[in-house]
């Protein structure tokens, strides 16, 4: 049975919207840590450090799985959406629906 193409479409549609959203929100976390001792003491600006790292982090792994779903949306639009990229062979339907950026087959990924 073929895919269902405007499923897998709509999935990642959607889920490109929430990290769009995510990134526009996440924004000020990133910001530059002000190291003003005056204002802050030691611990409350190791927090904020800690803070900082852990949302570029974040953000590092929302623009990577922003750019998968790009790609896979490309090949839905190509007609090369449910293949893996490295042996060919199609994608089982079950890890598509949990996340449809994949590129791989489960046995590809394992290697």
């Amino acid at each position: 049975m073929p895919l269902d193409l405007s499923h897998f479409r709509e999935l990642l549609l959607q889920r490109r919207g929430t990290l769009q959203d995510a990134t526009e929100a996440g924004g000020d976390a990133a910001a530059t840590v002000e190291l003003d001792q005056t204002r802050v003491g030691r611990l409350s600006r190791m927090d904020a450090l800690q803070g900082q790292a852990m949302s570029q982090e974040a953000q590092r792994r929302r623009e990577q799985e922003l750019r998968r779903i790009i790609q896979a949306l490309r090949r839905i639009e190509q007609d090369e959406f449910g293949e893996c990229l490295q042996c060919g062979k199609m994608i089982a339907e079950g890890r598509l629906t949990v996340d449809p950026s994949v590129s791989l087959c489960i046995h590809c990924a394992d290697k």
